[in-house]
């Protein structure tokens, strides 16, 4: 099987020559809220990248859309680095942030979680219900999203995934209400119904969150003072990345070792398929293409100024610590990545963020939706 992921793994230029991921320095390298030594941990590190779930660009899929698309390439970068912090939420929610994959595996857990992401209307995170969401958010099926649209649609579709058992809040305006959060994640036992709870569990006292903070660190590029920020984002233990990139280019920001960010990239055109219970050599090898055995990385300087950093709080105490972290790092900065406080400020009106759970329908009540298709490449990422 390790060799089934060498033969499935693809580097940047199509060989299998190992590339320069991590460079030979003293220096931390964070991956993921995670400390390594580039030195001794280089093994560790490999292993803990291909343990994410990498979402790629697919082809050969059902089609999308009244043009009836059958791949993302050059417009789903971003609804694929999107799909990428999902992944490592749901497996840090229902495994565990020392969660390993190989090609072996065959955890049903983790099997349930990658099929949430495959290339079929069903899937609650398959790259049609992220396109056809986006409608909401006033993007045509094939247009190229930004961090901020890519955040709400999460938002949108975790309430149709019950299972997932997690509450996104996105922040607005550079600022996290922690009110708005404790109200969408506290959960009042006693409001009773839990059929919709796996095997008929008591639901848990604190949803686990998903937060997005969707910044813009720059005009047309990123401006310095806000790289050390960026760095203390990668050293919480609650981060789970930046969804962010180059110019025009879309990447999974995943850590960072000295002035670089380490990054997993979706720029990789693969076929469609289903990986269901793994047990034949299709399914293993399909299950192959949704990781990667290295990252690659860029200077800092040379990222969009557009970014989305996102923490993940299994529970309260991980949110009380991470709302501390904040007041007493991010803030203290020169320039503040962004801010923290208790309550709403009074010019923002009433939150839209309370969606009752209680009452929203199965995914697959939208998943036929039908969109218009603007064939326009002034939105689309042209490589």
């Amino acid at each position: 099987m390790d060799a089934m992921f060498d033969i499935c793994y693809l580097t940047p230029d199509g060989n299998n020559v190992e590339p320069d991921d991590i460079p030979k320095t003293k220096d931390n390298v964070w991956i993921l809220g995670k400390k390594y030594s580039a030195i001794q941990d280089l093994d560790r590190i490999r292993r803990d990248i291909s343990s994410i779930i990498w979402c790629t660009y697919r082809k050969g899929f059902v089609p999308i859309g009244d043009e009836g698309l059958t791949s993302d390439k050059g417009w789903g970068c971003m609804l694929r680095c999107g799909q990428m912090v999902l992944g490592v939420a749901l497996v840090r929610v229902h495994l565990s942030s020392d969660w390993v994959w190989t090609p072996e595996t065959r955890d049903p857990t983790y099997l349930k979680i990658v099929q949430r992401f495959e290339e079929r209307k069903q899937a609650p995170y398959s790259i049609h219900q992220v396109a056809l969401m986006g409608a909401c958010e006033g993007k045509e099926v094939g247009q190229w999203f930004g961090p901020n649209t890519v955040a709400q649609v999460l938002k949108k579709l975790v309430v149709y995934d019950k299972w997932s058992s997690l509450v996104i809040h996105v922040a607005l305006d550079n600022t996290v209400v922690k009110e708005d959060i404790l109200k969408q994640c506290i959960v009042n036992n006693d409001r009773g119904d839990t059929s919709d709870c796996p095997d008929k569990l008591v639901v848990p006292d604190w949803m686990p969150l998903l937060l997005i903070v969707p910044l813009r660190l720059g005009l047309s590029e990123i401006n310095p003072v806000y790289l050390d920020g960026i760095k203390t984002c990668f050293e919480l233990p609650q981060s789970i990345g930046v969804i962010g990139g180059k110019p025009n280019q879309a990447l999974y920001l995943i850590g960072c070792v000295g002035d670089e960010v380490i990054y997993l990239d979706p720029h990789t055109t693969q076929r469609s398929g289903l990986v269901e219970n793994k047990m034949t050599d299709e399914q293993k090898e399909m299950d192959c293409t949704y990781h990667c055995k290295y990252a690659s990385r860029i200077p800092m300087l040379y990222m969009d100024p557009s970014v989305a950093v996102c923490f993940l709080c299994r529970t309260k105490s991980d949110f009380n610590e991470l709302c501390l972290t904040i007041e007493t790092k991010l803030m203290k900065e020169s320039q503040p990545l962004f801010e923290i406080c208790d309550k709403r400020p009074a010019h923002w009106g009433p939150s839209t963020n309370d969606i009752d759970l209680q009452n929203t329908t199965l995914f697959a009540e939208f998943e036929e939706v039908d969109r218009q298709f603007d064939d326009s490449d002034d939105e689309f990422e042209i490589l």
